[in-house]
């Protein structure tokens, strides 16, 4: 397990990036519970933020790709507009507990 960060760091209705190993990753948080992935976007394999922490839309209930507009669901990855509709992002193990926020996997 690699520890990402403290409960507190990553606020209801935010993202976060973080890196392990040299592989990008990101989470949520959304209705209490972590959400993680890993930075790719399934359309072109290139990363899906441009800003720092920045991969939702503008109501922060969708992770959207800031290159060409995808947008994925919250609780799932899957794409549901843009050109990788119907595709996933790839989905990490993650667990919560009192020291914070781990990668599983």
């Amino acid at each position: 397990m690699h520890f990402l960060c403290t409960s507190n760091d990553l606020a209801e209705g935010h993202s976060r990036a973080f890196s392990v190993a040299g592989i990008a990753l990101f989470g949520v948080r959304r209705q209490g519970a972590v959400h993680l992935y890993r930075n790719r976007c399934p359309h072109r394999g290139i990363p899906l933020n441009w800003a720092a922490d920045s991969f939702l839309d503008d109501s922060a209930s969708l992770i959207q790709c800031a290159h060409h507009g995808a947008q994925f669901l919250v609780e799932s990855g899957e794409c549901i507009t843009g050109p990788c509709a119907g595709e996933w992002l790839e989905a990490l193990g993650c667990r919560e507990d009192s020291q914070g926020i781990w990668l599983t996997d």
